[in-house]
């Protein structure tokens, strides 16, 4: 039977609605799934956020979630929404990730963003900079890097290579700037390699050097410390086709990684590259559950 992936249209002021139909019709999707809008298109009003647009893109997360639990879809593809205004409607999550997770019982989950040549995945998301030493931890690394190497067996890579990026400069310089690394990031890849030995795990890697390494082909993914770490370089490398995954779901979810760009909506200017692989991997990890 085809996999059925299902799509949400996000904040439906913004460009998710053209850049869904641009990838509908690319003639880029893999013809062995059945693609199956969930929720409907609305009439709202472009350009600006709003609350109507949001508080329709927070019901279709809902039915987007309802239909992954009852298995009526295989895998979502779930279009940008706004945050603030999404808030504004009720949605107490800090992010899709966070919602999916919840709403589908799993609390062994992670954000993992991949592209052509970057594959990142994320130890802390969505917290302050200086929140981020207190909540890093051996335990939370070891269990996101065994995600992390799942998500690239999913992808057919037999044998991962996976780097864990160290949080300080240099990575610490033997602890003249910080000892996190020593302390918390060098047990888990100890850790990781005992469990896991059918992959290679590295680290603490120097983080100004790693992402160049990975981009060029060393590394088949890094595990980085926290959000603007790793998203900084997969965006300038990768933008137009990286991928946000939420690992560890019974059934995948997936969005492009950009927004709602709703200075672009309606121009016919916005790119449906990234919403393009974002089908393209969606069908690919439904067909290999």
């Amino acid at each position: 039977m085809k996999p059925v992936i299902g799509y949400t249209l996000g904040d439906q002021a913004g460009i998710g609605p053209e850049v869904v139909a641009a990838a509908l019709s690319s003639g880029e999707l893999p013809a062995e799934a059945e693609y199956r809008l969930i929720g409907r298109r609305e009439n709202v009003r472009m350009g600006r956020p709003n609350p109507e647009s949001a508080r329709h893109a927070f019901e279709h997360l809902e039915q987007a979630a309802q239909a992954l639990r009852e298995g009526v879809i295989d895998a979502v593809v779930t279009a940008p929404v706004c945050k603030e205004t999404l808030h504004g409607a009720g949605f107490r999550w800090p992010g899709q990730t966070e919602f999916f997770a919840e709403r589908l019982e799993t609390k062994n989950y992670a954000m993992c963003l991949t592209g052509k040549k970057l594959t990142v995945g994320l130890a802390t998301i969505h917290i302050s900079l200086q929140s981020v030493p207190s909540l890093l931890n051996t335990e939370e690394l070891v269990r996101i890097g065994m995600l992390l190497k799942d998500f690239c067996r999913r992808k057919g890579i037999s044998r991962p290579r996976i780097a864990l990026a160290a949080l300080n400069p240099h990575a610490g310089e033997h602890g003249a700037f910080g000892n996190e690394d020593e302390s918390i990031i060098l047990p888990a890849v100890e850790r990781l390699k005992e469990l896991c030995p059918e992959a290679l795990f590295e680290g603490p890697s120097v983080p100004d050097c790693v992402y160049r390494e990975a981009a060029e082909g060393l590394y088949d993914a890094v595990l980085a410390p926290y959000h603007d770490q790793g998203l900084i370089p997969l965006k300038l490398v990768d933008f137009h086709t990286a991928v946000n995954v939420t690992l560890g779901l019974p059934r995948p979810r997936l969005s492009p990684d950009h927004g709602t760009a709703f200075n672009l909506a309606g121009t016919g200017k916005a790119s449906p590259s990234s919403t393009i692989h974002a089908f393209q991997l969606a069908v690919r990890m439904a067909s290999a559950r």
